[in-house]
């Protein structure tokens, strides 16, 4: 089948915070491995985001895969 590229789906992985997946260990275990794919310090980042509380691991992983991951809450 050929789609227009504008119709294409978006691959980013996709996370539903309300679900399983937005428990702060699972967030920071796919923290540690989006690092490693992109040659990022994932011990680093991790402790970023235990410096505070949910919000601030969030804003983390915003900072760092916001252009490779979307969180729905």
């Amino acid at each position: 089948m050929i789609v227009k590229k504008e119709e294409q789906e978006d691959k980013r992985p996709k996370i539903d915070l309300t679900g399983p997946d937005g428990n702060a260990f699972v967030l920071m275990g796919m923290a540690k491995r989006w690092a490693k794919d992109l040659g990022l310090d994932g011990d680093m980042i991790v402790k970023e985001m235990m410096l505070g509380d949910y919000e601030n691991l969030l804003d983390v992983i915003e900072h760092y895969f916001g252009d490779y991951v979307i969180m729905y809450r």
